[in-house]
């Protein structure tokens, strides 16, 4: 009798053995996923699959292709095939290689595929994986076959009994359970898609630098450095614009570049395939890069340097500008001013904004280029604000000062009805010029790099405010929005909607 360790192979070896068993005869019953946390469901669907034939063979996500969320797998790849590869009712278990079971099915060749009754239902299965084996299953000539069983959750069991959450936020997650469905929330992002949106504001390229500290300079008292590589990223509104784009129709993006290195085609280059540029040019500036220097073991920052020119653009290619939002705010459902006080912002695009926008959702950031200066009172109207705490500080000169009664304050200056202050760690709160008022947690798993996590938050947050959701299933989107852009380093990819789905139902299960 095959020991539990004796059962696991290597893919390549799992396929020469289901070959060889399917020579002799024999019909190959084939089982794949996560199985995060083995359960009682997961057993009684091992064995009914292993009634289906004469071999039964399982493959398991490996934890780089786990999209259940930031915080799992909670158990990793080794440890899940180990406790499969015990049950009796199993022959074989090998760790996948490819994200999905498509080509591991090609690979393999099974004459029975297996699912649980939960995916009967295709169009339920969010990530289309389930639609997409079934045609892999008529390419290979396999049968299609579901288990009937109870069927438990691996995220709902590990959610109660194994979260990596404190227990203030775990008793928070059980409130929201009962306040607000998985399928109302799931349901908002979802209607998000036939919305036509604008961004303006600053084009930043992000020049992330690794460097290795290798002792004190001889002769001056500084770090000497040794360098590693580099990376670029598109970050400011170009990244705003990226964020957006697999949560709706279309976006326009309406920035500028220097004219003297305008970085164009890498711009080009890094933005979603729904996004649509209009371009203006600064002359004789080059676009703004914030080149950081970072520990390329930690990821610690060690300095940053401002490639920047923060002047305004030339009176004719600012009156352009407003002439072309003047004709064109009415075509969109929403603007999202991403505003970090860089210069592509004039006063007058602010009164354009302020005047004729559908839906005007805003966002001043103050930082080391703009020195506070940039704060969110030059605009005199929006729908919706997203600031963060330091810079809600800045505005209202009150550096200890309860949050609720500023953000009130501000909001009636500004006839805003939702306002929001992120906070980092602590999460979010959201206010409004009325008695409107919610807090929400951070859900931030692991951080690898807080820069452009305000970006993420006001991307997403901007678009369900359009739509007036609950202000906490606002700020609990955000946040997970933010878990997932500060899981990244730097702006390596767009958060996108089928991993913001995912993480939700990750925690609401």
């Amino acid at each position: 009798m095959l020991t539990a360790t004796s059962k696991i192979l290597r893919i390549s070896e799992l396929r020469d053995v289901v070959r060889f068993n399917k020579q002799q005869g024999r019909r190959v019953v084939h089982c794949h996923g996560v199985f995060d946390l083995l359960h009682i469901g997961h057993i009684r669907y091992f064995e009914q699959a292993r009634t289906f034939g004469d071999v039964l063979v399982v493959t398991v996500t490996p934890d780089r292709y786990v999209d259940k969320g930031l915080h799992r797998p909670a158990f990793t790849e080794t440890l899940r095939a180990e406790a499969i590869a015990s049950l009796s009712c199993i022959d074989y278990v090998a760790i996948n290689e490819w994200p999905t079971a498509e080509e591991t099915l090609r690979l393999l060749q099974p004459d029975v595929y297996v699912k649980g009754s939960e995916f009967k239902n295709t169009n339920s299965d969010m990530t289309g994986k389930i639609a997409r084996e079934e045609l892999v299953i008529k390419e290979i000539g396999a049968e299609l076959r579901f288990t009937e069983d109870i069927v438990f959750s691996s995220s709902t069991l590990i959610n109660r009994h194994f979260s990596h959450f404190s227990q203030e936020i775990q008793e928070y997650l059980s409130l929201f359970r009962g306040r607000h469905s998985l399928d109302s929330i799931l349901g908002a992002i979802d209607s998000l898609s036939e919305l036509n949106i604008l961004i303006i504001g600053d084009a930043i390229i992000d020049d992330y630098h690794y460097c290795e500290a290798i002792g004190k300079s001889s002769k001056d008292p500084c770090l000497a450095m040794k360098y590693q590589s580099r990376d670029l990223f598109a970050g400011g509104a170009l990244v705003v614009a990226n964020h957006t784009a697999s949560f709706v129709k279309s976006v326009d993006l309406l920035t500028t570049l220097g004219e003297a290195d305008s970085y164009e085609e890498f711009v080009r280059s890094r933005l979603q395939p729904n996004v649509t540029p209009h371009f203006y040019f600064k002359p004789e500036t080059s676009t703004i890069v914030k080149r950081r220097y970072i520990d390329g073991y930690s990821l610690s920052k060690l300095f940053e340097v401002y490639v920047l020119d923060d002047s305004f653009l030339p009176a004719e290619i600012d009156v352009a500008q407003c002439s072309w939002l003047s004709e064109n705010l009415k075509n969109y459902d929403i603007v999202i001013s991403a505003d970090f006080g860089h210069g592509a912002i004039s006063n007058k695009i602010v009164e354009t904004l302020s005047k004729d926008a559908p839906f005007l959702s805003v966002m001043t950031q103050a930082n080391a280029g703009n020195r506070g200066f940039n704060t969110i009172t030059k605009y005199p109207q929006a729908d919706f604000v997203c600031i963060a705490e330091h810079e809600i500080r800045v505005e209202t000169r009150d550096l200890n000062g309860k949050l609720r009664p500023m953000i009130t304050s501000l909001a009636r200056k500004l006839d805003c009805d939702c306002f929001v202050v992120t906070r980092g760690r602590r999460g979010c709160v959201i206010g409004s010029k009325g008695d409107r008022f919610a807090q929400v947690p951070s859900f931030a798993a692991r951080v690898v790099d807080r820069v452009g996590a305000g970006d993420a938050f006001l991307s997403i947050t901007s678009l369900l405010a359009r739509l007036g959701v609950d202000y906490e299933v606002l700020g609990f989107v955000g946040n997970v929005v933010g878990a997932l852009a500060v899981g990244v380093i730097g702006n390596t990819k767009p958060v996108d909607k089928l991993s913001v789905k995912k993480y939700i139902t990750s925690l609401l299960k």
